[in-house]
């Protein structure tokens, strides 16, 4: 029987799907990345953009605006320099999302 879209989603359904999600994350390693961002980033990035996770080697930072997205693409060589010290769990690219609740916002 397939459930329609309106109908709630039975607990094992949203179990299942949030246990997909926490094996494809790494939470170490969001930690680490987290507690390196200051050191990454210039003061004003670090204030008003976070990191969100790091999935498949993408280190993904919320920003509040266009702005900051380009300010954070545009010091991606730098921030991954930083990140280097975790070895092979170290983010290999990054991408920035804007986002309404990012920090500053």
């Amino acid at each position: 029987m397939n459930r329609r879209d309106d109908e709630p989603r039975s607990l094992a359904e949203v179990l299942d799907g949030l246990a997909g999600r926490l094996r494809r994350v790494d939470l170490r390693t969001i930690d680490e990345v987290r507690a390196l961002w200051r050191d990454a980033v210039d003061p004003v990035l670090a204030e008003h953009c976070r990191v969100e996770m790091v999935r498949d080697g993408v280190l993904i930072v919320a920003v509040p605006s266009g702005a900051y997205a380009q300010r954070v693409e545009e010091e991606a060589a730098s921030i991954l320099a930083v990140y280097a010290v975790l070895g092979a769990r170290a983010p290999r690219e990054v991408r920035a999302v804007v986002r309404d609740h990012a920090p500053g916002s």
